[in-house]
């Protein structure tokens, strides 16, 4: 057992599950930072990307459980990845311990204006057309990838998944038009809209982003069963002390009533409410329950 007293000793590693410059990236570094000046040890940004964001996942279960190895949650390496691989590698409802909820932000479906597609609408007639349309997302297994996998299957069309190592490189060849759609996290993307260097086709949240107010929703795009939010978390391998998910819990809920902390989420269109680790814990398995036969359907495989 650890004793609280004795937490941390040393520094804390922060695995994130895709490359630089992506939404969990961007949230860890938002974090992690003021949570070593809480906690009095550095927080180490670790990207670890690849397989759904199942080799990030899979190097949180196997480290030992004593709060020095942690993970930026989210929908993929819990939701998605493990479920997409021939061979699951771990569970992520009993294999976790689920100690912080961060906040959730919808998924964005946009365009390059050199594209010409101008909605969801435009979008769908593209995808049903005899040649289809190529979307990119920040990798395999993404949220972005199922969200436009589950789009594709609604609008019965022929969309051909375009897989990237992280939303950046995905956003370099989009703004570059070099692939005419783009599904990902909205976090990175408010500043492009709204300069007019990418087109937002629609949110996957139940309202409006407040960010993109003149962006309509998925199911005002006429698709009511396209809602799909992005949380984000803090966890850890199964098995962390009470003594140190305590410790972490109390020191994240002091860094998520930050001002500029909250200021950096919000402009990235993440909203979060605070949750208790059960709530928490919960959300995670109440995700994964309805999502995976959804995830079936679609027939993804890495």
């Amino acid at each position: 057992m650890v004793a609280a007293a004795a937490y941390p000793d040393k520094p804390i590693r922060l695995i994130v599950t895709f490359a630089p410059g992506g939404a969990s990236d961007i949230v860890a570094r938002t974090i992690s930072e003021p949570l070593g000046q809480k906690l009095g040890q550095p927080v180490i940004v670790d990207n670890r990307p690849g397989a759904g964001g199942s080799v990030g996942g899979l190097a949180t279960v196997q480290a030992a459980p004593d709060g020095y190895t942690l993970m930026m949650a989210n929908s993929t390496p819990l939701s998605i990845g493990p479920f997409v691989l021939d061979k699951q590698p771990y569970d992520p409802v009993k294999q976790f311990s689920h100690v912080f909820y961060a906040g959730s932000a919808p998924v964005l479906f946009m365009a390059s204006p050199k594209a010409g597609i101008d909605s969801l609408a435009g979008l769908a007639k593209l995808a049903a057309s005899p040649n289809g349309t190529p979307f990119g997302s920040g990798g395999p297994a993404s949220i972005g990838h199922i969200s436009g996998e589950f789009f594709n299957a609604m609008a019965k069309g022929r969309m051909l998944h375009v897989a990237y190592k992280g939303g950046a490189p995905m956003t370099t060849d989009l703004l570059g038009g070099q692939i005419p759609v783009g599904i990902d996290v909205i976090t990175a993307f408010v500043p492009l809209v709204k300069s007019g260097q990418l087109k937002a086709l629609a949110v996957t949240s139940a309202k409006r982003s407040p960010l993109l107010p003149d962006v309509p929703t998925t199911a005002e795009a006429g698709y009511p069963k396209l809602r799909i939010d992005n949380y984000f978390g803090v966890s850890g391998p199964a098995g962390l002390p009470k003594e140190v998910t305590d410790k972490l819990y109390a020191a994240l809920a002091e860094v998520l009533t930050m001002p500029n902390v909250l200021k950096k989420l919000e402009e990235n269109g993440i909203v979060y409410n605070q949750m208790t680790q059960a709530e928490y814990a919960a959300l995670v398995a109440n995700q994964i329950a309805d999502w995976a036969p959804i995830i079936k359907a679609t027939g993804t495989k890495l």
